[in-house]
């Protein structure tokens, strides 16, 4: 018999009890739709996450002071005073740096028309800017000038705009008082709820100290940050006098670095789920092999008819084998389509990007597959074994 024939007959043999054959199909279909869902919305929560975090520069690495001395002869808590003008100085000069910014941040109140807002106040070079990409929607930025004689003015994040002014307010040439210091306001950027300040300002007039909390070091392409991050590393234990590393008193983190650990978390935590997932798909497939079994049983005269035209044990093998394949394969399919409507809705409710892989595809279609195969021999192989003489005087 041809492979069409065979086909034909497995699928005249699945159409005459359909509600059978929807039934035997359930478990793949949960098992795949589940194993779809997973992959889907962890390669999506992924994407956002990355991206949030690839818009702070995957090219940048910041140097953060401090040095932990708890343990044994340490009084707790750590140094911050670590990083000066000068180190900005010398990581600005390395190569493959475009440019290094300190930077200072502290807590601080805004005042304005009688009201108090308490918000993050971060001290800025003029490159700040630059390095963060950001945008303008009113006045100018920082400048170079304005840190070298500590000029008391503000550049706004447009969501503290309108909390403090109200929406659409035209803000330049304001004053608002920081800590009790009148501030004039220069410029507003967007997508943002925090106050730039001068770093010398906020260094010498609002806190009155001689170091920054951190520095960032602006990379000229992202293939180079490595490297950079190693020259960065060498050139403060240099300049610090530290001859450990181990003793250093300060840590270098970038946004590449948390991406990696980020995707290596999502994905282990996928890949544990859609284990979990997949022991439907071993399930259903145990409940094929029942139900084909049962198949057998019930049909052992048509076996021993056809076996009594000629069909050869090859013949019967892959008719029942193929009946197992195409059962699965059409619960693969279903729970595949079902699997991608309700990542599709689900993504819509948690805002992450829809993200359905090739490669969930073709592992739900082969998965599909090989369960009809695995868990189809052998009641096939039993069919194929039966006696024609027995197979037709079975009542």
């Amino acid at each position: 018999m041809e492979f069409f024939e065979l086909f034909i007959l497995a699928i005249n043999a699945l159409r005459t009890n359909i509600v059978r054959t929807i039934l035997t199909m359930l478990g793949v279909i949960i098992g795949i739709a589940s194993v779809i869902i997973i992959m889907s919305l962890g390669n999506g929560a992924t994407q956002s996450i990355v991206g949030e975090i690839s818009s702070f520069g995957a090219n940048i690495l910041t140097i953060q002071a401090g040095r932990n001395t708890r343990g044994p002869g340490g009084g707790g808590g750590s140094t911050v005073d670590t990083l000066i003008e000068d180190d900005v100085e010398a990581l600005a000069l390395l190569p493959n740096v475009n440019s290094a910014a300190g930077l200072i941040s502290t807590n601080k109140q805004i005042t304005y028309d009688g009201n108090v807002f308490q918000t993050s106040i971060t001290g800025v070079e003029e490159t700040y800017m630059n390095i963060h990409e950001l945008n303008l929607s009113q006045g100018s930025f920082i400048s170079s000038s304005q840190v070298a004689t500590r000029s008391k003015v503000v550049v706004l994040g447009d969501g503290l705009v309108e909390d403090i002014f109200g929406e659409d307010a035209q803000v330049v040439g304001e004053s608002i008082r920081i800590d009790g210091k009148s501030f004039r306001i220069i410029g507003v950027i967007t997508d943002s709820s925090s106050a730039l300040a001068p770093i010398s300002t906020v260094q010498k007039v609002i806190l009155s100290q001689n170091y920054y909390n951190s520095i960032e070091v602006l990379v000229s392409d992202s293939d180079s940050v490595t490297q950079v991050e190693e020259a960065v590393t060498n050139t403060l234990l240099l300049r610090h006098e530290i001859k450990n590393s181990n003793d250093a008193d300060f840590s270098i983190r970038s946004a590449q670095e948390m991406i990696d650990s980020i995707s290596s978390v999502t994905g282990t935590l996928s890949a544990m789920l859609s284990g979990i997932a997949a022991i439907s798909l071993v399930v259903g497939g145990i409940g094929i092999m029942n139900i084909m079994l049962v198949t057998v049983t019930e049909r052992t005269r048509e076996i021993g008819l056809l076996k009594a035209i000629g069909a050869k044990q090859k013949d019967i093998l892959w008719q029942f084998l193929i009946e197992a394949v195409v059962v699965t394969l059409m619960g693969g399919l279903i729970g595949l389509l079902l699997g991608i409507i309700i990542t599709f809705i689900a993504t819509k409710f948690l805002s992450i990007p829809f993200v359905v892989s090739i490669a969930s595809i073709l592992l739900a279609i082969g998965v599909s597959t090989a369960v009809g195969i695995v868990f189809g021999y052998y009641p096939a192989k039993k069919a194929a074994k039966l006696q024609p003489i027995d197979a037709l005087r079975y009542e």
